[in-house]
């Protein structure tokens, strides 16, 4: 049946008390189409339910923040919103980290800040990574089924293939749920471990990035469920000879972007003091840059120690990277390498933003 174009559902999309990838939604039928954020009332839930509020004061508010089609109910006028959460008397709960995120981006909106944001993840069903065989062995009591381990990395990577693709209709799904939602997806491709993909969602401007990757996310939790998947944002799903998972972050500032006239300073140079400031406030960032990194931040598979700052031009074996095309053109962008794939969009590109251009 089709949706009737009198009303619009609306689905409330927002982030739950137990971080930035607990991620929940409702519904709700409104009685007039929508034509834009302003029609979307607020809304409320049992933030007692999602570790948001105490059970004798259990109300949290939703304020819309970013509107998106829905891909799930493409008949008639329905969309997706997403949304921050308050307390009753209109106080910021401490899971919306989005509005302190803002608060930095608008201390210096000339700066004009731009993101893009590469999110890896693995696929797993039935308690394994797609592509990793299981060995079935007996043991007291009956049998048990044992992770067996698929052929080592190399052939995976950006590869075609019944025997070393694993996972691609799961990724298309979410590259087309993300197109048709108005997610600025730019990308998908397959990573080095079996079952393990990354989408790439910006450019996008100042707080645009922490809301579009947030609702890529979701959407791609809901396309795992029409396939029975469950995905995976650990940055070390699988320990041993296996790439993690990270969150790398492209970043430049309009001053980063352009050669600079004579006499001033711009371009690679301010990218370059960037970098300095980076180097300054390495374990600050480290701390913010999510949970079990240092099981993946380890010196190996195309990552940099946890513990010491490093950065260079073309290089993916360091914490920032810069492309060569950046330094061959005198202006560009860097890339942050450190964030790990369950990191926070708010709190790391508020935090990116503020050590280079506010400190």
């Amino acid at each position: 049946l089709d949706f009737p174009t009198t009303k619009s559902v609306v689905e409330y999309v927002w982030i739950g008390g137990d971080g930035p990838l607990d991620l929940r939604s409702r519904a709700k039928v409104l009685p007039k189409t929508v034509q834009g954020l302003e029609d979307i009332p607020d809304a409320g839930f049992d933030g007692f339910q999602t570790n948001q509020a105490p059970p004798d004061c259990s109300e949290v508010r939703m304020k819309p923040r970013a509107l998106f089609q829905d891909p799930f109910r493409p008949t008639g006028l329905n969309l997706m919103v997403l949304c921050d959460c308050w307390s009753p008397d209109k106080r910021p709960l401490p899971s919306n980290t989005r509005i302190m995120a803002q608060q930095l981006f608008d201390v210096q909106p000339q700066a004009e800040p731009w993101f893009s944001v590469t999110q890896e993840y693995t696929i797993f069903k039935d308690g394994k990574p797609l592509g990793w065989p299981s060995a079935t062995a007996r043991s007291f009591g009956g049998p048990t089924t044992q992770l067996g381990y698929p052929g080592p990395q190399g052939p995976y990577y950006c590869s075609a293939g019944a025997d070393v693709s694993f996972g691609r209709q799961i990724a298309e799904a979410h590259l087309k749920a993300c197109l048709c939602a108005g997610v600025k997806i730019s990308g998908v491709h397959g990573q080095p471990m079996p079952g393990q993909w990354a989408f790439k969602v910006g450019t996008c401007q100042g707080i645009e990035m922490g809301d579009h990757l947030t609702m890529a996310r979701y959407l791609l939790n809901r396309v795992g469920e029409h396939f029975g998947c469950v995905v995976s944002f650990d940055p070390k799903p699988i320990p041993g000879d296996w790439n993690g998972a990270g969150c790398h972050t492209s970043f430049s500032t309009k001053a980063m972007r352009e050669v600079p006239n004579k006499g001033e300073v711009g371009g690679f140079e301010e990218i370059r003091r960037g970098i300095i400031n980076l180097e300054r406030k390495h374990q600050e960032h480290i701390m913010a840059y999510g949970e079990g990194n240092e099981r993946r931040l380890t010196g190996m598979h195309e990552t940099a120690h946890i513990d010491t700052f490093s950065w260079g031009v073309g290089n993916c074996m360091a914490h920032i990277r810069v492309p060569k095309s950046t330094e061959i053109a005198g202006c560009g962008y860097l890339e942050d390498r450190r964030p790990a794939s369950n990191m926070d969009p708010y709190v790391v590109t508020s935090m990116l933003f503020k050590t280079c251009c506010l400190d």
